[in-house]
């Protein structure tokens, strides 16, 4: 953590909304003119599409079926560590992007599936990571320490597995076995990596489904926001302005001292009015000490 340079972190697991989320957090940060230095979480991974392709064949020929990229084998953990530890000491670091199609591929001339070189941060006023593994903690790295706003995006798991079933099949050609294959693959790591990060997060966003999603790998369509209630978690209630949001998201209700419950076309609403204020002070904090 870090008054001088501040880092806000989004971690979820595939399919959760993450990318729904950063894009909430690109308008506050266009708003209210702040500068960020926006870090994708692929960008993290140790191995591009086909060397991983090739690992995974691998694993599985050696009897490891739990090998994915949830895991610390699949990732560089201690290069995000130093990241996060460089950019809190000195708002310095290196980073990368992951191209993951022909679009985001073309303007690099590269094949998609590969890393773009690692170049240094622009300048920035704080660091916004969305991904995977903001709020990881082993025996060897700790990057969970560093986030002064840590986040989750945690559908409840049914839902999650349908928006990712529904995503990889739409945008990635996958069949519905090919997804589960991969779901299943991923479920000792989902269990040992993804999980507990959900326990060090300042604030949790849970989309909790009003309708019947009971088997998720037959379901047609995702549950729409209108179909959900979102269940919104702070670790630490105080200074939580919870009259003023009750009012402002109606039909929102409290569920316990530091739960709000908000119906799920209020999640981004919900979000704007949460975290604005939370970003202003970070800011405000850096730009005083820089001025001093």
């Amino acid at each position: 953590m870090s008054a001088k340079h501040p880092i806000i972190a989004i971690t979820g697991s595939s399919g959760a909304g993450t990318t729904s989320v950063t894009r909430t957090f690109e308008n506050i940060f266009r708003r209210e003119q702040v500068s960020a230095a926006v870090i994708e979480g692929d960008a993290f991974h140790r191995y591009d599409r086909q060397a991983m392709k090739a690992r995974l064949a691998d694993a599985e020929a050696s009897g490891n079926s739990h090998f994915s990229h949830f895991g610390h084998e699949a990732n560089l953990f201690e290069e995000l560590e130093a990241l996060f530890r460089d950019y809190a000491e000195a708002g310095t670091g290196r980073s990368r992007k992951y191209l993951h199609d022909a679009t985001e591929a073309a303007p690099f001339k590269q094949e998609p599936g590969t890393f773009t070189p690692w170049e240094a941060l622009p300048a920035s006023e704080l660091l916004f990571y969305e991904g995977l593994h903001g709020g990881v903690t082993t025996d060897k790295v700790d990057i969970a320490h560093f986030p002064d706003l840590l986040i989750g995006v945690v559908p409840v798991i049914n839902l999650e597995w349908i928006q990712k079933i529904h995503r990889d099949k739409s945008t990635r050609g996958y069949s519905t076995d090919a997804v589960t294959d991969v779901i299943l693959r991923r479920m000792h790591d989902y269990v040992h990596y993804i999980c507990p990060q959900f326990t060090r997060t300042h604030i949790n966003f849970q989309r909790v489904p009003v309708v019947d999603t009971s088997d998720p790998f037959i379901a047609r369509t995702i549950p729409t926001a209108d179909e959900s209630i979102v269940v919104i978690r702070f670790a630490n209630p105080a200074g939580i302005d919870f009259p003023y949001l009750l009012t402002m998201l109606h039909d929102s209700w409290m569920s316990r001292a530091n739960t709000l419950v908000v119906p799920g076309g209020k999640m981004e609403l919900a979000m704007q009015l949460i975290f604005t204020p939370m970003i202003l002070r970070l800011v405000e904090r850096r730009r005083k000490l820089l001025a001093q």
